[in-house]
């Protein structure tokens, strides 16, 4: 993978776009050969990304599942919880979604929201909070137990990257969907955030579902590191495949099947 000094980088460091595609290239390949043997093998995998706001998980997640399929790798971002599902099990609405036999399910953001959002924003009481931090490891351990790989990636952005990514959102149209309220009030609360971030990294990292944190700064570097950091803790195999032949057409019933297409209603060709 390039490095920042290998004339890769820009002004900044940040890693070029070519080098960048050339990478993620080959690491796609690598998830393709991970889906297949996932499907192949039965296992089930959670991936969870928490971060910070505009910290980089929606470019993240795209950038893994963009070549893989639907099917096999299922992305969960959760609204807010209904009046029903308030008076659920906290975790219940995330476990209905955990993976069957063959599949990867990537939360964008997950039951950690307790330990942050709703911490800071006050949407949890304390006690909720504690019983939170207290409970999740043992949770956790049952999921792992039973059968589970759960791997939990934290991105971190710092205050002037994320203010800069911030300030983009305002003024484009195609990324404003992407700054909400809820969004404009947390740039506020930085430190909140920080101690929040810091009470669930101490309190719920553990050797059976560790945390790793990913400098995400520079979105690219960020997006390289951590699919090469899955594919590393998943001792998948490459599955061998029977080359697939086409077999000819079959002529029978043949006609002029584009002569009964003339005269249909046709999208206007305006490129």
């Amino acid at each position: 993978m390039a490095s920042v000094d290998d004339g890769n980088g820009d002004d900044g460091g940040k890693l070029k776009r070519k080098p960048y595609e050339k990478e993620l290239r080959k690491l796609q390949e690598e998830l393709c050969y991970l889906q297949a043997w996932v499907r192949k093998t039965g296992e089930r995998i959670v991936v969870i990304f928490e971060g910070r706001d505009a910290a980089g998980k929606g470019g993240t997640i795209k950038a893994i599942t963009e070549r893989v399929s639907p099917r096999v790798f299922r992305v969960v971002a959760l609204p807010a919880p209904s009046d029903r599902q308030k008076g659920q099990m906290y975790t219940q609405r995330y476990i209905e979604h955990f993976p069957a036999a063959g599949e990867v399910v990537i939360f964008d953001r997950s039951w950690y929201n307790r330990a942050g959002v709703e911490r800071v924003m006050g949407f949890c009481t304390p006690e909720q909070h504690e019983r939170f931090l207290t409970l999740a490891p043992t949770v956790e351990k049952f999921i792992v137990e039973g059968g589970i790989r759960l791997i939990k990636i934290w991105l971190e952005v710092g205050q002037e990257e994320q203010e800069k990514r911030f300030r983009a959102r305002i003024d484009d149209p195609i990324r404003q969907w992407k700054l909400s309220p809820m969004d404009v009030e947390s740039f506020t609360r930085w430190y909140d955030y920080s101690k929040a971030r810091d009470e669930m990294l101490d309190r719920t990292d553990t050797p059976h579902a560790p945390w790793y944190v990913v400098d995400s700064n520079d979105k690219r570097r960020a997006r390289l590191n951590i699919i090469s950091h899955i594919l590393s803790t998943i001792p998948y195999e490459r599955v061998e495949h029977e080359k697939v032949r086409l077999p000819p057409r079959s002529k029978k019933h043949r006609y002029d099947d584009q002569a009964t297409m003339k005269g249909r209603k046709y999208v206007e060709r305006i490129f």
